[in-house]
């Protein structure tokens, strides 16, 4: 699977499918907005209950027209590419009636759905990237699938064994980028120890290093790495981790060329005389690093899955079913706008890279 696998014709605009997510949350709204505002320099196409998003864009604003696609029609005839004027829509029915702010378990297995569907449309060469719009994960378990997250869901849908988390955006004041990403991501802290090895490590290394080359068009990329523990283990007073774990990973990641440096304490690291040197921290665990990313950039953060034979951003909030609850016009959709230019350009980036 490659992510731009089809060759982009001129005077095209390239084609991003968007997931609208969680049906009773803000990803309807927020993934028709941004598609609508974006219309002119990608197409993205949605991917949902064709009824439902019409409906709704309609209600936004009566100007956006919404095309209905069968899933069936394109995987027979192709993806048609229809002008800015409309938005197209691969419908992936619902199971349920939607009632905003409140889940229904009935619809769970639809926006599973139409992730494969995306999945399906980049191997396919219908679509160059993916952005996904926030789901609630208990909806899904709740319809009797077991599902951890968008990340663990991609990399075993596409047999990728090792997959990395990574968060950016533009600081406020600055409008650097900052890049933060995991080394582990979704676990309880007791944990995270245990879960960080050498060998982790270096998985985690080269693949920053190799997307950041090939997805972002960064010659060579410089990774600070955050120790552990307070202070970075203070030589080993405070913990063995940097001594035993991450310095041994990061120099063998030197020897293979990889510019990583560190371990730094994780408290003092987060400063604009450090962050000037660096293309992305890398965090030893979620709430590490991303209080910090998502406090300079929330509202404008992308959620990246590197990794992957294929382009996956995401917005770095949740459903916010108490917005939807109260009606359309709440939601910012200032993240999907930003997750969508971040796919266009890592989608260019890989293109050029290609050639």
């Amino acid at each position: 699977m490659s992510a731009t696998s089809s060759t982009r014709r001129p005077g095209v605009r390239p084609a991003i499918a968007v997931t609208v997510g969680e049906p009773a949350g803000i990803g309807p709204e927020i993934s028709i907005r941004a598609a609508w505002a974006r219309r002119h320099d990608v197409n993205c196409v949605l991917l949902g209950d064709a009824a439902f998003l019409a409906m709704t864009a309609n209600d936004i604003d009566p100007d956006i027209k919404v095309s209905a696609l069968s899933l069936m029609a394109v995987r027979n005839g192709g993806l048609p590419h229809f002008g800015p004027d409309r938005i197209s829509v691969i419908d992936v029915p619902l199971g349920a009636h939607v009632v905003p702010g409140k889940l229904d378990k009935e619809n769970g297995r639809a926006v599973l759905d139409t992730l494969d569907a995306a999945i399906e449309g980049v191997k396919a060469g219908w679509f160059e990237a993916v952005v996904t719009a926030p789901l609630q994960k208990s909806t899904i378990n709740d319809a009797g699938v077991k599902f951890s997250g968008h990340t663990e869901y991609f990399a075993e849908k596409t047999n990728t064994p090792q997959v990395v988390m990574l968060l950016a955006g533009p600081q406020a004041g600055s409008g650097e980028q900052l890049r933060v990403a995991l080394a582990t991501t979704h676990l309880p802290l007791k944990d995270v120890s245990a879960a960080i090895t050498r060998d982790g490590l270096a998985q985690v290394l080269d693949i920053i290093d190799a997307d950041l080359k090939t997805k972002f068009g960064i010659a060579a990329p410089r990774i600070l790495v955050c120790g552990l523990n307070p202070h970075a283990g203070e030589n080993g007073y405070l913990g063995r981790e940097e001594i035993d774990t991450i310095t041994p990973a990061i120099q063998a990641a030197q020897a293979r060329g990889i510019d990583a440096r560190g371990p730094y304490p994780a408290d003092t690291l987060f400063q604009p005389k450090y962050l000037q040197d660096a293309d992305c921290v890398l965090a030893m665990y979620h709430d590490q690093g991303l209080p910090v990313l998502k406090y300079a950039t929330f509202g404008n953060g992308v959620n990246i899955t590197l990794g992957l034979p294929l382009i996956r951003t995401s917005v770095d909030h949740g459903t916010a079913l108490d917005l939807a609850a109260q009606g359309l016009g709440k939601a910012d959709c200032g993240s999907m706008e930003q997750a969508i230019s971040a796919a266009l350009a890592m989608a260019n980036n890989s293109l050029d890279n290609k050639k």
